[in-house]
């Protein structure tokens, strides 16, 4: 059976745009196990005054403190916007099989310029423990940003 991908990120961007309302950056994430939204996060930097509070770890505290759990293998977790470092090393402790993103860094504008998580995910050694999906949703990742 084929995963849906689509119907995922789609929630993922209702995320993004409610950060995107609440005056914070447009990125929004959703966890899914079993074909089931688990857990959701948006950016929320802004208004919790909290540099960390980015959407991915976001959906990983608020799920992991909702379910009682920090091991995510067997999950898969949605993005509307490619990982900071930060989320990535967050994605990659809590042991997410998949991760699933809609929009990527433009090397000549990013804070992050010659990044990219597969980059990070395969310096540190960890290439066989996360499956990556690109290019879901791309147009409306970048449209909510703007």
């Amino acid at each position: 059976m084929a995963v849906d991908h689509e119907t995922f990120m789609r929630a993922a961007l209702e995320e993004a745009e409610k950060a995107k309302v609440e005056g914070n950056s447009a990125v929004g994430s959703v966890i899914v196990r079993d074909g089931e939204i688990i857990g959701r996060g948006r950016n929320l930097v802004y208004t919790d005054h909290d540099i960390t509070a980015h959407a991915e770890t976001v959906a990983l505290r608020l799920t992991g403190d909702d379910l009682k759990l920090i091991d995510f293998h067997g999950c898969a977790l949605y993005t509307t916007f490619e990982p900071c470092p930060m989320c990535c090393g967050a994605i990659l402790l809590s042991g997410v099989s998949t991760l699933v993103m809609g929009g990527r860094n433009d090397p000549a504008t990013s804070n992050w310029p010659a990044y990219r998580v597969e980059d990070m995910i395969q310096s540190l050694g960890r290439s066989n423990e996360i499956e990556i999906v690109n290019g879901i949703l791309v147009e409306e990742c970048l449209a909510v940003r703007e």
